[in-house]
């Protein structure tokens, strides 16, 4: 069966809502709550909001964005107590939120678990990148939502990151609801990403935080990740494999062998169907951005079954179906050669 052709990012009109203007907050708070795509101001750039808990929305986000891959995503909260029953902070982590936030810093550590972060912001991973911003609307935005918003850059994947409201609507116009404009951002450059999940700390992404500032708050060096270990993974968020089953992936698949589970999309039906242990549909009309959203919990669903197999059929590759195939083939590599890809950094 040929799959469908993937669906286009459908254009809908983009609302610029001036951020001082009565209620402008309180509707952008009210669109990100509806699953809407909303980009606001923050101390460094313009961030893509959507909410970190639906995976719905986070699916649409990469497709706005156009995103080549499911990298992990920095979720966004109004305070570091809200961070933290987001994430489970050590010394360091601690340390380094009491100097540092509101501000430029993104710190990667454990996820605590629960919903707050869906497994697609987490790109599978167990552990969760996190920041609260300088900047006083992005708080007042995130706190009229009351929960952790995901953030990437407001910008098409591969071009230069927006610090103007301008900047996001010539990028999004039309694939977004709507821009939250704060006026231009001051820092300019992205957030300080910081993998604390060890004993020493790992700079995964220089940015707006200096090195040499966060040294002086721990009071001894941190890190760079070693890209050259294959044998050992080093940061969260840089893994070539994320979540993977412990069933093993049979991609492409024409047939389903006995025992086997199915992951299928748009009502594919290979040949063995009926004698697979457990079938789940990514989505039965073909849609790419229900498939994005739904992958991590059907590979978690299919793995719960107790198949030791399953089978999964072609899908498209391209648009959001690129970025689905990339993580499944991750999740089917050989264990043995699963190591760190400087590519996989938090957005």
């Amino acid at each position: 069966m040929v799959s469908p052709a993937p669906p286009q990012t459908r254009l809908r009109p983009t609302r610029l809502l001036p951020a001082a203007a009565p209620g402008a907050v309180a509707e952008a708070a009210r669109l990100l709550a509806s699953g809407g795509l909303v980009a606001f101001p923050t101390e460094t750039v313009y961030g893509l909001g959507a909410d970190a808990s639906n995976p719905q929305a986070v699916a649409a986000l990469y497709a706005a964005k156009g995103r080549p891959a499911f990298n992990p995503l920095i979720s966004h909260t109004q305070d570091a107590a809200s961070a933290r029953r987001l994430g489970s902070f050590n010394r360091a982590a601690n340390i380094l939120a009491e100097r540092f936030w509101p501000g430029p810093l993104t710190l990667v550590v454990p996820y605590a678990g629960g919903d707050g972060v869906c497994d697609l912001a987490r790109a599978g991973l167990d552990t969760v990148a996190l920041r609260v911003p300088a900047h006083g609307d992005a708080a007042a935005l995130i706190g009229a939502f009351g929960g952790a918003v995901v953030a990437p850059s407001a910008n098409r994947s591969g071009h230069v990151s927006p610090t103007t409201a301008a900047h996001v609507m010539d990028d999004l116009e039309g694939r977004i609801d709507a821009v939250l404009d704060g006026g231009p951002t001051p820092v300019g450059v992205e957030s300080t990403i910081l993998d604390v999940t060890g004993e020493v700390p790992v700079l995964l992404r220089p940015g707006g935080l200096a090195r040499e500032e966060i040294e002086a708050a721990l009071g001894h060096a941190i890190a760079r990740p070693d890209a050259t270990d294959d044998a050992r993974p080093l940061a969260p968020g840089r893994l070539a494999s994320h979540y993977a089953p412990r069933a093993v992936l049979r991609l492409d698949a024409t047939h389903v062998a006995p025992g086997e589970a199915l992951l299928t999309f748009a009502g594919a039906a290979p040949d063995g169907t009926p004698a697979a242990g457990s079938v789940l549909d990514l989505s039965h009309s073909g849609d790419l951005t229900e498939a994005a959203a739904r992958l991590y919990g059907a590979l978690r669903a299919l793995d719960a079954s107790g198949a030791t197999a399953i089978a999964v059929v072609a899908l498209p590759r391209t648009g959001l179906g690129e970025a689905i195939y990339d993580r499944l083939a991750r999740a089917a590599a050989p264990r043995p050669s699963r190591g760190p890809s400087t590519s996989e950094i938090p957005a």
